[in-house]
C-alpha cells in the first residue's frame, strides 16, 4: 500500500511515520509539507523523500491512502478530498469538530468505496495492553471501577484556541481506550480547567466520569499545564485489583531517536519497574507488560485496503468517542450529568 503522509510536524514526525517505516505492507511514498524547517528536517532524516506542497499534488502523483496529521481544524475538508478523488484515509484524532461532523465523512467514505479508519493508535499501548490481557484472563471478576490518569509536562504541546484544547487530544486517546475496554458509555459527567491564551481560550486539563452500559465507571483524566509528568492505570473489581503505572514507552524511545523498524522483536515493553500488580484472594503477583505496538495500526488498515478485513479502528468508534467528548464538554460548562441515549 502506497501511502502519503500530510502533514509533518509533531504528530507526523513522530507518531506515523515511525509506525508507517515497520509496519508489514505499506510504504511511505511522499509527504506534504510547506514549511521550510520541516521540509529540512524530512531531507534530513529521509533523503530523496518527495515533498508536496499541497494534498491535490500528492494524490496526482498516485497514492492508494493517506494518513491526515494537520491541525484539527484542516482535516475535514482534506479527509473529503482524499475521499472524493478514491484514496483510503487515516485520519488523526480528533477526527472530526462533532459526531455529527464524523458521521458525515463516514458516509462520504462508504459512498465512494474506501476505506477510513481514525488513529487512536493508543490502543496499542503496552500499558493497555497489559490491562487487557489482565482484563480477559477473568482473574477479577465483575470490573467496579476504571482509573486513567496522563499527566504530561508539555507547554508547548497544547493545541490552543476554539479548535484544540486538551480534552479533544488527550481526551481522544483516553476516551477510546475505556471505550474499546468497557463498551458505550451511557452518562458523562465532566470538570474542565480553563485557561486564556492569544489562540483563545483552551482547556488545558480534564476529570471525567464515564458510566458504561456494562456497568463499569472510569475515571479519566489529564494535564500539560502542571508541571507533573505521571501515567497510572487501575481497575477496581469484585475478585481484586490491578494497578500499573507508565512511561509512554513507545513515544519516549521514537524522542530518543531509536525506531520500531529497528528492533521488532524488543519494541514496546514497558520497563520492569512499570510492570503492575494484580491483587486477589490468592496473593499479589506482578504482571509483565504486554507489547505494544503503534506499526500493527498500519498493518491492519493495509490488510483492511487489500484484503478487505476491518479497519483498525473504524468510523462508528471514533463517532461514539467523540459523542462523549461533546458531551463533556455540555456536562463542565452546565455543571451537569449527561445522559447519553
Amino acid at each position: 500500500m502506497r501511502i502519503g503522509l500530510v502533514g509533518y510536524g509533531a504528530g507526523g514526525r513522530w507518531f506515523h511515520a515511525p509506525y508507517i517505516d515497520a509496519a508489514e505492507g505499506v510504504e511511505l511514498v511522499g509527504v506534504v509539507t510547506r514549511s521550510p524547517e520541516r521540509i529540512a528536517e524530512l531531507h534530513a532524516e529521509r533523503p530523496g523523500m518527495p515533498t508536496y506542497g499541497s494534498l491535490t499534488e500528492l494524490l496526482a502523483a498516485g497514492v492508494d491512502a493517506v494518513a491526515i496529521t494537520t491541525p484539527p481544524q484542516t482535516r475535514r475538508e482534506l479527509v473529503l478530498e482524499a475521499i472524493a478523488s478514491g484514496v483510503h484515509v487515516v485520519a488523526d484524532k480528533p477526527f472530526a469538530p462533532s459526531a455529527e461532523a464524523a458521521l458525515e465523512l463516514g458516509d462520504a467514505a462508504d459512498a465512494a468505496g474506501v476505506r477510513l479508519s481514525v488513529f487512536h493508535q493508543r490502543r496499542r499501548d503496552a500499558d493497555i495492553q497489559t490491562l487487557k490481557g489482565v482484563l480477559d484472563s477473568g482473574e477479577l471478576g465483575t470490573i467496579w471501577r476504571f482509573i486513567s490518569s496522563f499527566d504530561l509536562d508539555e507547554p508547548g504541546s497544547l493545541e490552543a484556541g476554539p479548535h484544540g484544547g486538551l480534552l479533544r487530544d488527550l481526551g481522544s486517546h483516553l476516551v477510546d481506550q475505556a471505550y474499546w475496554l468497557f463498551g458505550p458509555v451511557a452518562a458523562v459527567s465532566a470538570h474542565l480547567e480553563w485557561v486564556d491564551l492569544p489562540e483563545g481560550r483552551t482547556d488545558a486539563g480534564f476529570a471525567l466520569r464515564l458510566d458504561h452500559a456494562s456497568g463499569v465507571a472510569s475515571f479519566l483524566s489529564a494535564s500539560k499545564l502542571n508541571r507533573l509528568i505521571r501515567r497510572g492505570l487501575a481497575l477496581y473489581a469484585a475478585g481484586g485489583s490491578y494497578v500499573a503505572t507508565g512511561s509512554d514507552v513507545q513515544t519516549g524511545a521514537i524522542k530518543a531517536g531509536r525506531r520500531p523498524k529497528d528492533d521488532p522483536s524488543g519494541w514496546g515493553f514497558e520497563p520492569e519497574v512499570h510492570w503492575g500488580s494484580l491483587s486477589t484472594a490468592m496473593g499479589t503477583r506482578v504482571v509483565p507488560s504486554a507489547r505494544g505496538n503503534h506499526a500493527d495500526y498500519y498493518t491492519a488498515f493495509a490488510r483492511a485496503v487489500t484484503d478487505g478485513t476491518p479497519v483498525p479502528v473504524p468510523v462508528s468508534d471514533a463517532v461514539e468517542v467523540l459523542r462523549v467528548l461533546d458531551a463533556a464538554r455540555t456536562s463542565a460548562l452546565e455543571h451537569r450529568v449527561v445522559e447519553l441515549g
